[in-house]
């Protein structure tokens, strides 16, 4: 199975970005960056007769990509307690996508996906950030995809994410468990 890991934070070697890579290390995954990409924010066209626009920018670059691979990973710093903007704004595409006359089977395509959740941040994340999983668990469920599991980590400097012994292990078990799947 291919894995996909979609990066939604905004520093480079950040910590989220760092405990990713420990969970992903030595696997065959394609990294993809979101802040790398041009993705306009959507404007709601759900319920205008002449429906959504099409919109000149990376998305579809990026969704292709999303969609070549059976794990995805969504890799994000917890911002104000929830998901970075990128990552907000990457998702929230998704109401175009399922409405686009050139992807008729996005939906049916996403659900096939299993998904991941890694995410750090300070401030108690361990129990702050559980709300935001929970909003991607809606999110996965409602797209009909598989939510496997996530890694919360704490650190707020660059580099604190070594301390949080916790998540470090974590990343570990994650790896093992790509690893088998990658093999099957």
């Amino acid at each position: 199975m291919s894995i996909a890991v979609i990066y939604g934070g905004n520093r480079p070697n950040g910590n989220t970005e760092s405990l990713t890579k420990l969970a992903t290390l030595h696997l065959e995954v394609e990294e993809i960056y979101l802040s790398e990409y041009h993705i306009e924010p959507i404007i709601d066209k759900r319920h205008d007769p002449e429906g959504f626009s099409d919109i000149d920018d990376d998305y579809n670059t990026v969704i292709d990509k999303v969609l070549a691979h059976d794990i995805l990973i969504f890799s994000t710093p917890i911002y104000w307690y929830t998901m970075t903007g990128i990552m907000k704004n990457f998702i929230d595409r998704w109401s175009h996508m399922m409405r686009d006359e050139n992807r008729p089977t996005f939906k049916e395509e996403i659900a096939k996906k299993h998904t991941y959740v890694i995410a750090v941040g300070g401030d108690s994340p361990y129990i702050k950030g559980l709300p935001m999983i929970q909003q991607f668990k809606h999110i996965f469920d409602f797209m009909g995809m598989t939510f496997e599991d996530y890694i919360i980590g704490e650190a707020n400097a660059p580099g604190e994410i070594t301390q949080d012994v916790r998540a470090l292990v974590a990343a570990e078990q994650l790896r093992k468990k790509l690893e088998q799947t990658q093999k099957s």
